[in-house]
């Protein structure tokens, strides 16, 4: 019987690349895919667009409003921060299903971005080779935020700019933390970017874990 929800197998068939922001996932799938004829879903392009429009609908519809820049960033801590974060990604997780299970492709799919939790994918797996998690060293980490003035934006007018950053930063460590925890759990590779591979380097690193089916 066809499944409803993946009528290509193309869920069943992809491979994933989740993990922290800032840690290179978007190159690595690029080159990857470039190297081996993939077609690679970027996680983030539909989450700030369709998928934008979409939570903003599920807003209107609750009767609830969008919350001023200052209560997102700036009222509360981050561990209330990345709790909230963390709640909504099974209902984004839906819409990428959603995406992917409307595509067909000869080749599998590469998927890659933050909202990819190991938790969310592994139901979706035959083995947890399937999926790997790059995050990035604190070191590393700090080197992304002083050289992509935007790796610690915010994108709004907020009353406490320097807070907000500081939230901001914090909520996407333990948000990073928290895939980690998940990736162990479930065996799902995880790997750590310190700066000392560049980047067709670290892909070659995904490359290599996702081999069996590169080759196919």
């Amino acid at each position: 019987m066809t499944d409803v929800r993946d009528p290509h197998g193309t869920l069943r068939g992809a491979l994933w690349i989740g993990g922290a922001q800032w840690a290179g996932k978007s190159t690595a799938a690029q080159l990857v895919a470039g190297a081996h004829g993939l077609t690679v879903y970027h996680y983030d392009w539909h989450d700030a667009r369709g998928h934008r429009d979409r939570r903003v609908a599920r807003r209107v519809a609750a009767g609830v409003a969008d919350p001023a820049p200052d209560l997102v960033w700036s009222a509360r801590g981050p561990e209330e921060m990345a709790a909230e974060v963390l709640a909504g990604f099974p209902a984004r997780f839906g819409w990428v299903r959603d995406d992917l299970g409307g595509l067909f492709a000869a080749r599998p799919v590469l998927a890659e971005g933050w909202g990819l939790r190991p938790e969310l994918v592994a139901p979706l797996l035959d083995t947890p080779r399937r999926m790997v998690v790059l995050v990035p060293t604190e070191e590393f980490r700090q080197h992304r935020l002083r050289i992509l003035p935007r790796a610690g934006a915010i994108g709004a007018r907020v009353s406490g700019p320097a807070r907000a950053r500081a939230n901001r930063v914090a909520r996407d460590r333990l948000v990073a933390e928290d895939a980690v925890r998940g990736a162990r759990r479930l065996g799902v590779p995880v790997i750590e970017v310190d700066g000392s591979r560049d980047a067709p380097a670290v892909a070659a690193l995904v490359a290599e874990q996702f081999a069996p089916w590169l080759a196919a």
